[in-house]
């Protein structure tokens, strides 16, 4: 057992107070009193924080509860008509299948536009300052608008250099990443497998545009070595 799970050993081994349940039970019902108390009582940054997290619980409460309406509604065509309908009524058995359906679309684009924020809010932020370092130009090195990125990047084979007089972002050719390390889980195997895209930069969308490969970022590769199939069958082209 890991080092940190003393508490999960004491209970496998001694058990819980007889009068856990108990406690348990004032403590989620004392739970209501003391929020409320910190709602009146709390002031300034820390009422602000607070009354955020409550506006995205009540949200997310919200949100649970229209789904269990909509899943719990009878459709009008749980019961099979006496009489045959022609082939233009069939659509009106089920008036709840387009909201049934609609909600259900909803929550795929709710889970793939959320699909990258599993591993981001571990993530510490890096400066521009280390991030960016300051290229002067010009006849005199007065102007500062030019900036080289100081970390890993990554720029598609296609990638074409602006003109000098329009680049903003330099990307250093040393630094330019075009393969990358993958341990497949299951086979605990490490590979090393060409880089297709990044997808996401927690830190900002400036870096995930200009291809920055910092910690947390999630990248896409390519997986046809592999030998990866679909359950149709198909082989895997690219996984981040």
């Amino acid at each position: 057992m890991p080092q940190n799970e003393y508490m999960e050993k004491h209970r496998k081994e001694h058990g819980r107070r007889l009068d856990h349940e108990e406690r348990t039970r004032k403590r989620e019902a004392r739970e209501a009193h003391s929020i409320s108390a910190k709602a009146t009582n709390l002031r300034g940054h820390k009422a602000k924080m607070f009354q955020q997290e409550r506006h995205k619980h009540k949200i997310q409460l919200r949100k649970q509860i229209k789904a269990l309406e909509e899943k719990n509604v009878k459709s009008a065509g749980d019961k099979d008509p006496s009489q045959p309908l022609p082939s233009y009524l069939l659509d009106r058995n089920n008036p709840q299948q387009a909201k049934s359906l609609s909600s259900a679309i909803k929550n795929r684009r709710s889970e793939k536009s959320a699909r990258y924020n599993v591993p981001i809010p571990k993530v510490s932020g890096i400066s521009e300052e280390d991030m960016f370092k300051v290229i002067n130009t010009g006849k005199r090195k007065h102007k500062g608008w030019k900036r080289m990125v100081t970390k890993p990047t990554f720029v598609g084979p296609d990638f074409t250099r602006r003109p000098v007089k329009y680049e903003r972002f330099i990307r250093p050719m040393g630094l330019r990443y075009k393969k990358a390390h993958v341990t497949h889980p299951e086979l605990n195997v490490t590979v090393q497998l060409p880089i297709i895209s990044v997808k996401k930069n927690p830190q900002q969308q400036l870096y995930t545009q200009l291809g920055v490969l910092t910690k947390g970022t999630i990248i896409e590769v390519n997986v046809s070595e592999l030998g990866l199939t679909t359950a149709g069958g198909k082989v895997v082209w690219g996984r981040w």
